[in-house]
């Protein structure tokens, strides 16, 4: 297969310039609050992320929970030059090869989801494979299973997979507690630049932004406005 299209190197290049980079998703509905947005064409969306400034794609692939598809994330790839994240629940081996099959540049590992041998071996696979890696944690206890396995990109998700709720604090006081040499991701809850910029002060690199963008009616201007938020 062609080389992937450098996740984690995409998102340090817009930090490197003081900027906080955007994961823009491509997220048709949620566990929560049902559809989002039925009528989603990810071509386009994909377009006016790129267009807005966004350093990478998010798309969810899980078809039960979430409405996506291995369509959705083929068609947003092959409509722009960004690269892709494949959001989606990896619990196998196989789940990481597909992702590399499906054309993603980046597999998700969620920390709570797996136990610490799954974690070292889906990291080290996706590596061997060509795949970044964004490792999923809530807690101090799961960041410490991250950095343990060796992990360059690590996000703190905001909301409880349990509950659903979102605890907006969850990413800053994580901060203090996160490791020099990754690249740190914020996710769930971020509305819009506010949120962006207090945590890119923070020492946040990067943001992934789903719920907001695709229901704002202006993804690419809704895209730009996160991205002038400076580090």
């Amino acid at each position: 297969m062609a080389p992937a299209r450098g996740f984690r190197r995409a998102l340090e290049a817009v930090a490197e310039i003081g900027e906080v980079a955007v994961i823009a998703e491509v997220k048709r509905r949620s566990p929560s609050k049902g559809p989002l947005a039925p009528g989603l064409d990810p071509v386009a969306l994909a377009r006016d992320y790129e267009a807005g400034g966004a350093a990478a794609l998010s798309v969810l692939t899980d078809v039960e929970f979430f409405g996506g598809s291995v369509d959705d994330l083929d068609a947003a790839r092959s409509a722009c030059g960004l690269p892709v994240l494949r959001k989606d629940f990896t619990v196998d081996a196989r789940d990481v090869v597909d992702a590399r099959l499906m054309g993603a540049d980046c597999v998700l590992l969620i920390a709570a989801a797996l136990d610490q041998p799954e974690l070292v071996d889906f990291l080290a696979l996706a590596r061997q494979i060509g795949l970044d890696a964004l490792v999923e944690i809530h807690d101090e206890r799961e960041l410490e299973r991250a950095v343990a396995a060796g992990a360059d990109l690590i996000g703190v998700n905001q909301r409880d997979l349990v509950t659903f709720a979102v605890d907006t604090e969850r990413a800053l006081r994580m901060a203090s507690q996160m490791p020099d040499g990754v690249v740190w991701v914020a996710e769930s809850g971020i509305t819009g630049p506010a949120d962006a910029t207090v945590l890119a002060e923070a020492g946040y690199h990067a943001v992934l932004v789903g719920e907001s963008l695709v229901t704002s009616g202006d993804p690419r201007g809704g895209t730009a406005a996160l991205r002038a938020a400076r580090r």
